[in-house]
């Protein structure tokens, strides 16, 4: 039998949800940080034991036993910061990116004993939000500024950024953008064609379109989503894959009970796209975990899908913001310091 815990500074766990499906009970654990009320939207799973979380308040913490204890902290001189995504190379190297203003990418190589700033404007145009790493390269994606999403990259692990040029950033429409609801709405990915990896972009509001381009290429491709959009608050939030089998998730966050038009999948690497036949509510966050079986959460609760995306059914009702994994180590986070750590226990 395999337990899921989450420990917090003081707090108890709470056990909410058993969904059982033939000999299996699907759990999640979770608890809330007392005294912290961050929302957290920035997670990312290390390896089978280390996982970062971040979120507003200037919050960050850290597990190194698989979510059994956290360290929080308020990283120093930006307490004030929403720190919507993160990602970490160890127990001691990570990047934190922030949306709204100013915004701001800052890095610690000590664990976070120590933040050092490298990236830092005022300007409020500029709103970050999603950021993703492959290898020593990695790149942040930000709303449209006069027409085109912006773009900075690097390619040492996060010491230095720079701009892309405008003539190399996709376009947006007027009123389309991206959601920083849980950092993966851009993702540097391996389609199963290119013989290298390329840059992708679901986005919302005015239009729900997949923006994809090589990774060096000045070419972008836009093709349109069924998912839910038209208003401020719906459209694509969260983008995952399997080599050919992509899947999409997202909706209205202000109507989160609705299940039309939430998601939606594709066969042939995104070049033709269908709706799931059995759909979830307002999903911000969806991860490939193995074979045919695609997790995903948003305030909505939590489903799981077992036939890649065309069906989804309901194993919690909780909310929360964002889901990560490695392996078999799967860990969500939401508002209110909220984590909770997902395990599957064999039933009599």
């Amino acid at each position: 039998m395999k337990q899921i815990y989450i420990a917090g500074i003081g707090a108890a766990a709470l056990m909410l949800f058993v969904f059982f499906n033939g000999a299996i009970a699907q759990k999640i654990t979770v608890t809330q940080q007392p005294g912290r009320g961050a929302s957290l939207r920035g997670l990312c799973v290390v390896n089978d034991k280390i996982a970062w979380v971040s979120g507003s308040k200037g919050t960050v913490a850290i597990t190194k036993d698989a979510g059994k204890t956290w360290q929080w902290q308020q990283v120093k001189g930006f307490e004030t910061s929403d720190f919507r995504d993160i990602q970490a190379f160890s127990d001691k190297e990570a990047v934190i990116m922030s949306s709204g203003t100013p915004a701001l990418i800052l890095k610690t190589t000590d664990g976070g004993a120590n933040w050092q700033v490298k990236y830092h404007n005022r300007d409020t145009s500029v709103f970050f939000d999603a950021m993703d790493f492959n290898g020593k390269y990695g790149s942040i994606m930000g709303d449209p500024i006069n027409g085109h999403f912006v773009i900075f990259e690097t390619e040492d692990r996060g010491k230095t950024w720079k701009q892309r040029d405008v003539a190399k950033s996709p376009v947006g429409r007027d009123g389309e953008a991206c959601f920083a609801a849980s950092g993966t709405c851009y993702s540097i990915y391996d389609n199963g064609l290119m013989k290298t990896d390329g840059l992708l972009i679901v986005s919302g509001g005015s239009a729900a379109n997949l923006i994809y381009s090589l990774i060096n290429g000045k070419k972008w491709s836009y093709t349109p989503l069924p998912i839910a959009h038209g208003t401020n608050s719906s459209g694509a939030f969260s983008f995952t894959s399997d080599s050919k089998h992509w899947v999409v998730v997202g909706g209205d966050y202000q109507h989160d009970q609705r299940t039309d038009s939430t998601v939606c999948y594709s066969n042939n690497a995104g070049k033709t796209w269908a709706l799931a036949k059995i759909s979830p509510g307002f999903q911000s966050c969806v991860q490939y975990l193995s074979g045919k079986i695609y997790i995903s959460t948003g305030t909505s609760g939590t489903n799981i899908s077992k036939d890649a995306g065309v069906t989804w059914s309901k194993i919690d009702g909780t909310s929360f913001n964002v889901c990560g994994h490695h392996g078999k180590f799967i860990v969500f986070a939401g508002n209110g310091g909220k984590i909770g750590i997902y395990s599957e226990v064999k039933t009599k």
